[in-house]
């Protein structure tokens, strides 16, 4: 593989991992929203670091920092109880996790990762979509770009005509 072909790939890498990150955030989002409503008595910090630690668990990325690997081991009761509850809790967001896992593993795979629990742990949970297929790039990008922009994540690009393209040439 040329030079220029593998730092175009790269390039694609990083931004379907920006698409990746973005579904996270929202997901983060509508967790620290769910949590809020469930345990009113709980530290705003306690549930920050609980959505944080069920988001990280779904998308295979658990924060490393002693910190975190205390508040994970010490809650893992409370991570597991509410993560068998996302797809009742959560069914909105299952397309947008099915597309943003498949995509992370066909990321992951391109990088010489090949680990495909993430997948068989969104199955077991029921928020995997087993009949959606794996979307190519442009309508992924184009999906989270859309939920970026309707959770005020980012400012989706604006269409431009096939008139208003002409008239910038002149």
């Amino acid at each position: 593989m040329d030079t220029q072909h593998r730092e175009k790939q790269s390039r694609l890498i990083a931004v379907l991992r920006e698409g990746v990150s973005l579904v996270q955030m929202v997901f983060f989002k509508e967790m620290k929203e769910l949590l809020s409503g469930r345990y009113p008595d709980r530290e705003d910090k306690t549930l920050l670091m609980l959505s944080g630690a069920i988001t990280n668990e779904l998308f295979g990325t658990p924060n490393p920092d002693p910190q975190f690997a205390a508040f994970r081991h010490d809650n893992r009761e409370l991570i597991e109880n509410e993560m068998g509850g996302l797809a009742a809790n959560m069914p909105q967001l299952c397309p947008y996790i099915t597309d943003a896992l498949r995509v992370q593993t066909l990321c992951d795979k391109q990088e010489g990762i090949d680990d495909p629990g993430v997948l068989q742990t969104a199955e077991s949970l029921g928020i995997l979509i087993q009949d959606r297929n794996v979307p190519l790039p442009s309508a992924f990008m184009t999906l989270v770009r859309g939920l970026g922009e309707q959770y005020q994540l980012i400012v989706a690009p604006a269409q431009i005509s096939p008139e208003d393209d002409k008239s910038l040439a002149h």
